[in-house]
């Protein structure tokens, strides 16, 4: 069987509109049908009414009391009676005795028989109104007394016959027709244009297929390891699968919000909420470091997936660590090579004595600084740091100092979170004392104060503006220009999320740089 004339196969869109025409069918018929009796009710009503009015109209009337004293009283009512039934639009008037013995009928066979139906409570001086089947058929009629002074001296009966009534709603009828036909013409176009509206936003896809495809997509959100946000036009949280909610800790009462009021750390949130699209930036979120992605998803909202690049960027910046150990290794080699090559070439002109001393006094220099940093920083992945930024910076012509009295013991703090600490501050205070006037001096020590690691970089560079001190950890913010991949303003940020992963504090005074860490309990998990 083809789709058309499958009704299950259908579309949702077209279900819809063969369900709401067949109610709306059923309504307008319904509401015809109601029109019918209801017309047919009133159309007795209104006879009722009619019958009663000309009757007492009649009874009231100087010529009916003269006619009924007369001494032919068929002779002076017939022509008044049928010239009312005339004028009145109605089947019959009759005028009688109390007994009921007729005067006047529109078939004159009929005067002087009985009347047929009830009048006694007209001969009691009161009206009274019925259906009641006469001499020309079923009717509604009306009987009212005749009275002259306190007396009652004839009645007055006035009827329209059903058919009549009938035939009047029968003659309504075309019009509800009409008015029917032309609800239900408006209704079926109004279904006709949702039902457009509805297989545009569904793509003309049935209930099956569309049940199918919410199953599908929530498999999708639920299993996959990037966070998904999708906002409306309006900046509001529409939708955050599982992933997204952990990355960022957000609960049901996020949804439906503006993302700027849905507890998301203040850069990320004006990120997110200006709409534009965004490819690979870095940001902050809490304790994570999360890779954004941002892009259009129509009717002017917008979708962002996020990526934990926390485990990523730790091992980066070891990473960078060694490489940077690496480079100093190459350029040490460099610089042997060279002294190794004056070395042979003061032995070739016969001087050996000057030979020794020149490479006694280069050795001395070099084992001078590996001896203090490994005695004072018994930290392996943080003694090897310090040397290779020292060889960086003599490189860049910076001296790079470590205090005699700095001291690190050996796993006082996760290796990781050192070198990002240390070789952010380092990194930092190195290219300010590369921008600022000779002597270029960087400065590092080392204590536990109170149980605390207590850490401290200085450099000979200008210092930061107390007015910039707090902007200075927020990602994004920096004094250098922009460059790299992700920017420049990572390092103080990253330099914050770890000393705020371990509930310590950074205290800043121009260029000087102090860190204090709160050291784990021995025997911590």
């Amino acid at each position: 069987m083809s789709r058309s004339l499958a009704p299950r196969r259908w579309s949702l869109a077209r279900q819809l509109l063969g369900l709401q025409l067949t109610v709306i069918t059923v309504l307008v018929c319904g509401t015809l049908v109601g029109a019918y009796v209801q017309a047919d009710r009133a159309g007795l009503d209104a006879a009722r009414q009619k019958v009663l009015g000309v009757a007492w109209s009649v009874a009231d009337s100087p010529a009916v009391r003269a006619g009924l004293a007369a001494a032919d009283p068929t002779a002076a009512l017939q022509p008044l009676a049928e010239r009312v039934r005339g004028d009145a639009a109605v089947d019959f008037v009759v005028i009688m005795t109390t007994q009921g013995i007729r005067y006047t009928h529109p078939d004159p066979r009929q005067i002087g028989g009985h009347f047929l139906g009830s009048i006694d409570d007209a001969v009691r001086g009161r009206a009274l109104t019925e259906t009641y089947t006469g001499t020309l058929g079923p009717s509604m009629r009306a009987v009212v007394p005749v009275r002259s002074g306190d007396q009652v001296i004839g009645l007055v009966s006035v009827g329209i016959t059903l058919t009549s009534v009938a035939r009047d709603v029968r003659n309504r009828l075309p019009s509800l027709i009409v008015t029917a036909g032309l609800a239900l013409l408006v209704a079926g176009a109004g279904s006709w244009l949702i039902s457009r509206w509805l297989r545009r936003q569904t793509h003309d896809l049935g209930p099956a297929e569309l049940a199918r495809m919410y199953e599908f997509y929530d498999a999708v959100l639920h299993a996959v390891r990037e966070g998904l946000l999708l906002l409306d036009r309006n900046g509001r949280l529409l939708l955050a699968n599982d992933e997204a909610r952990r990355l960022l800790g957000l609960g049901d009462a996020a949804l439906g919000r503006p993302v700027d009021a849905a507890g998301l750390p203040g850069a990320l949130a004006e990120a997110l909420a200006d709409g534009r699209p965004r490819t690979d930036e870095i940001h902050l979120a809490g304790d994570r470091i999360l890779v954004i992605n941002q892009a259009s998803a129509g009717e002017g909202g917008t979708v962002v997936t996020l990526r934990d690049h926390t485990d990523l960027q730790a091992l980066t910046g070891e990473l960078d660590s060694v490489r940077g150990f690496a480079e100093s290794l190459r350029a040490q080699a460099h610089e042997a090579a060279n002294r190794l090559h004056t070395v042979l070439s003061l032995i070739e002109l016969g001087r050996p004595g000057q030979a020794l001393d020149f490479a006694a006094q280069e050795l001395a220099v070099a084992q001078r600084l590996t001896d203090r940093v490994v005695g004072a920083v018994r930290e392996p992945v943080l003694a090897a740091l310090l040397l290779a930024k020292a060889s960086q910076a003599s490189e860049r012509g910076v001296d790079l100092v470590v205090a005699p009295d700095a001291e690190v013991p050996e796993a006082v703090l996760p290796a990781g979170d050192l070198v990002t600490i240390v070789g952010n501050l380092l990194d930092n205070a190195i290219d300010a004392a590369v921008a600022a006037p000779p002597p270029r001096r960087v400065e590092f020590s080392a204590a536990l104060r109170d149980g605390d690691v207590v850490l401290r970089v200085a450099d000979s560079g200008p210092g930061l503006d107390p007015a910039d001190v707090a902007r200075a950890f927020e990602r994004g913010w920096s004094t250098k220009p922009a460059g790299g991949p992700a920017g420049r303003g990572l390092g103080l940020a990253l330099v914050g999320q770890a000393v705020h992963r371990h509930g310590g504090g950074i205290d800043v005074d121009g260029a000087v740089f102090t860190v204090r860490l709160h050291r784990p309990s021995v025997g911590a998990a």
